[in-house]
């Protein structure tokens, strides 16, 4: 049994391809404005949390998602929540 013959795709219009190109370099982050990135007092004895469970969530997702270490992360989360000025 002989294998079929490779398809040869030809690009016709060329400015769409490297408009899609373009935009597959893109990325949108959406930080909800309201959302609390301080944690509340809890009232218990020790150290108090600093951030809330949204903002390490928020942060653990954005490092799984890149394969970012812990260090580079919160780096990462800082310079993105500086330019929206939150």
């Amino acid at each position: 049994m002989s294998k079929p013959a490779p398809t040869r795709c030809r690009t016709l219009n060329w400015s769409s391809y490297y408009a899609s190109l373009r935009e597959r370099g893109s990325l949108t982050v959406w930080f909800d404005p309201g959302m609390a990135w301080h944690a509340a007092p809890s009232g218990k004895q020790g150290r108090q949390q600093t951030f809330s469970d949204a903002a390490i969530q928020a942060c653990l997702t954005i490092k799984v998602l890149f394969g970012l270490p812990l260090r580079q992360t919160t780096g990462f989360v800082a310079s993105l929540l500086k330019l929206m000025g939150l």
